[in-house]
């Protein structure tokens, strides 16, 4: 099994608090950091790469 490299999300404001992480790979995979312990979320890389620039384009 791969242990998962968690980093915060630069999409997280920098103020703490609510945070999100993400660890890359195959799939990407996306926790809150105040509640790790209810799992996370995964999607296939190639969605998350779509999210993200939908975001960046601002369609969503």
């Amino acid at each position: 099994m791969q242990t998962e490299m968690w980093h915060k999300s630069s999409y997280s404001g920098g103020q703490g608090g609510a945070c999100v992480e993400v660890a890359e790979g195959a799939q990407t995979l996306v926790r809150d950091t105040q509640n790790r312990h209810l799992g996370h979320l995964a999607f296939p890389a190639a969605e998350w790469d779509a999210f993200l620039a939908a975001l960046r384009r601002d369609t969503l």
